[in-house]
């Protein structure tokens, strides 16, 4: 994908890039390539193949939610800034925290963050469920990309999702984990709302963006310790 199509692949879901925001996403891909060489961010390093895999695939969660409307925004386990740095470099008006349990990773984000001079977006070091015993019912969306199973990823992100706002995670072909989740919705008290699958232009890799809704206050038990989500799930 090379910058013409990634322009006008984002007009098809209703996103218009600024000559700013372009220069922002280069000077973000060249500190990744850059960290790349010291600390493993992400196996994907070709220009091309950046901009589709990450910087347009973060970009698609527009096609479920009108990010204009979103006032604030976590990345849970946001590893590089996918989606959620990309994301504040296209909509700057949201307020973004991106959480991530790896120091290494936040160090890069946070140079990034100050050489792009962003504001109102903050870092986290914490694995997911530690902050979401502390962090109650605080964001609009909460998002995370191929990070877990779904009911998985049910229980370290509703936690920290207002009531009726949206956890909205990115994934792959998930026909087997969405059959697995009836249980984490009833115990966390959410509904699916609403479904986009799509193939990823050029590439047509399948990718699935889910919108769930929370009903009501999510138990105080919610998030367990990780072992015990591991040991057994919901």
């Amino acid at each position: 994908m090379n910058i013409n199509d990634f322009i006008l692949e984002l007009k098809k879901i209703n996103i218009e890039i600024s000559k700013t925001q372009l220069q922002q996403l280069e000077e973000y891909y060249e500190l990744l390539v850059e960290y790349n060489e010291k600390i493993n961010l992400t196996s994907i390093t070709e220009k091309d193949q950046v901009y589709l895999k990450h910087f347009y695939d973060s970009l698609t969660i527009n096609k479920i939610i009108d990010l204009n409307t979103v006032e604030n925004l976590c990345d849970v386990g946001t590893g590089a800034g996918f989606p959620g740095l990309v994301i504040k470099i296209l909509f700057p008006k949201i307020h973004v925290t991106l959480v991530d349990s790896l120091n290494k990773r936040i160090n890069f984000l946070n140079d990034v963050i100050k050489k792009l001079n962003l504001e109102n977006i903050e870092t986290l070091h914490s694995r997911i469920e530690e902050y979401g015993k502390n962090t109650r019912e605080k964001y609009d969306v909460v998002t995370a990309r191929a990070l877990a199973p779904l009911n998985i990823l049910l229980e370290y992100c509703l936690p920290l999702v207002k009531n009726g706002k949206y956890f909205i995670p990115l994934k792959a072909n998930i026909s087997r984990e969405i059959l697995e989740i009836n249980n984490a919705k009833k115990e966390l008290k959410c509904e699916l709302v609403d479904k986009v699958e799509f193939l990823l232009p050029y590439e047509e890799s399948v990718r699935t963006i889910l919108k769930f809704e929370k009903t009501g206050k999510t138990n105080k038990k919610y998030p367990r310790d990780y072992a015990q989500i591991k040991k057994k799930p919901l």
